[in-house]
């Protein structure tokens, strides 16, 4: 059986959240240890990638206009193509890891790792090919097309056009979705909110990031309107579900206040509306759940083409203040909810609730087209890609 090496970087959760389910469906074919999840920025760097995170994130959450300007910047500069030297710590990591490994493949789920592949391939040290797993949809950083690779897994057809446009071969590109949790697939067909035309309570989730603009000003909105049923989910801040909970007392419709959780994706199949920042896992994942999704935040460059996708659908709206929050909300569950019908229809046309599996399929297809199982997966793939 083929060994597939995933390799990730901790810059926001929608790269590491495609290698775990990816890693998940492909062990699900081939058996258990068959697929490994690096990230190989923390690895070779541990101190290095640790400052550039707290970077990331001071940036996109307190000066996105710095972030703009960075993005742009390294858009269209040639820092991995020209600069290999600066990564001399990661090419040695990854070299050992391919010698150790022997992968059949190579994923990457952050596109600075297919540059330093291709380097390794063309000095000998690299046999295996490499797959580009883009986590972004629309616009999409020069990074992920100019190094080369035997294959491009896009969410969506619109970031697919995008690819060809900037001359990625059509046959190498492979619109099959973005690897979300097995679980949106697997309870489909049993999990979805109650019916607002029925007259069911709108069930509201909130995921709240203490990094945004109006992030308690939102919440406190949504806890002094009796308009619906609320869950708000804080992640690791303790400090904020605290004083969330502190303000939930006593309110007359139910409320949920929760920290970290792994029923993410429970939550959003099982709520009317979720409010968040454009993030790439949290868009696909309510895009999969057929949960329309209201934007408090779009960081400059990767999570503009989230939104984008949204906007051409007619799903959901940009939501910036407090006020329109509790506008937009009001406005979706108006007349039995009309608008959020339309919006769920649109999302239903979107979601790939799948696509872990059905990208697992087509990589064992491409690396291993012989074996008769890898045939009929292919045209498992292609069904549900349809």
């Amino acid at each position: 059986m083929p060994r597939i090496l995933i390799l990730t970087a901790g810059f926001g959760e929608g790269h590491n959240a495609a290698a775990r389910h990816l890693a998940g469906a492909l062990e699900h074919r081939v058996g258990p240890g068959r697929a490994s999840v690096v990230d190989l920025l923390a690895t070779a760097s541990p101190v290095l990638s640790r400052l550039f995170r707290r970077f990331y994130y001071a940036a996109i959450n307190g000066h996105p206009r710095i972030w703009r300007g960075v993005y742009a910047w390294t858009d269209r500069s040639g820092i991995p193509p020209r600069h290999l030297w600066l990564f001399r710590a990661e090419l040695r990591a990854l070299a050992a890891l391919l010698a150790e490994h022997r992968p059949a493949a190579v994923c990457c789920t952050y596109p600075v790792y297919a540059f330093l592949l291709e380097h390794l391939t063309r000095t000998g040290a690299n046999a295996a090919p490499t797959f580009n797993v883009v986590t972004d949809s629309i616009s999409i950083h020069s990074m992920w097309v100019r190094p080369a690779c035997a294959a491009w897994f896009v969410p969506n057809s619109d970031t697919a056009e995008v690819l060809r446009g900037r001359g990625v071969p059509a046959d190498r590109i492979h619109a099959l979705g973005f690897p979300v949790s097995p679980f949106f697939g697997d309870h489909a067909r049993e999990l979805a909110p109650p019916d607002l035309a029925g007259g069911a309570a709108p069930r509201v989730l909130y995921l709240v990031h203490s990094g945004v603009r109006h992030a308690r000003s939102i919440a406190r909105r949504l806890i002094d309107a009796n308009d619906w049923d609320l869950t708000l989910a804080v992640g690791r801040d303790a400090r904020l579900r605290r004083e969330l909970e502190q303000w939930t007392a006593g309110r007359p419709r139910p409320i949920r206040v929760l920290g970290w959780t792994d029923q993410v994706p429970r939550l959003l199949m099982t709520h009317h509306v979720v409010i968040s920042k454009a993030g790439g896992a949290t868009t696909q994942e309510a895009i999969a759940a057929r949960c329309p999704l209201l934007v408090n935040q779009i960081v400059p460059g990767q999570e503009e083409g989230n939104f984008e996708l949204l906007r051409r659908r007619n799903i959901g709206a940009h939501v910036p203040t407090p006020d329109a929050v509790v506008s937009a909300l009001r406005a979706a569950v108006a007349d039995g909810g009309a608008l959020w019908r339309q919006w769920r229809a649109a999302l239903s046309l979107l979601a790939r609730p799948d696509a872990s599996r059905a990208i697992a399929d087509r990589i064992l297809a491409l690396v291993a087209p012989d074996r008769p199982e890898n045939q009929s997966w292919t045209r498992s793939a292609s069904t549900s890609a349809r």
